[in-house]
């Protein structure tokens, strides 16, 4: 059975990363640039060949939609894997700016 991510997130004031870790394995990112306090861009979503597979690039995509709803920001993914799993995933198009 596959392990889940923690994810945990690294902000700054202008750019930021979530990152999955799996005990043992290479961690995942997703990272992003905050354009304003309401508005994130989702840059760039990096999965090791190891994680594969297992769900974590939808895991990071989940949780930043999960941040985006409870800090009211909304979510610009020009990373296309962002983009489209935001996409197949109707229930999330509310975060989209």
């Amino acid at each position: 059975m596959a392990q889940t991510p923690t994810i945990t997130l690294e902000d700054g004031p202008s750019k930021g990363r979530y990152v999955a870790r799996i005990e043992g394995l290479p961690e995942a990112e997703m990272t992003f640039s905050r354009a304003n306090p309401h508005l994130v861009i989702v840059d760039h979503t990096g999965v090791p060949d190891e994680l594969r597979g297992m769900g974590v690039g939808k895991a990071l995509v989940a949780r930043i939609v999960e941040d985006a709803r409870a800090g009211q920001f909304k979510i610009i993914p020009l990373c296309p894997f962002a983009k489209a799993t935001i996409e197949r995933t109707a229930e999330w198009h509310d975060v989209l700016n």
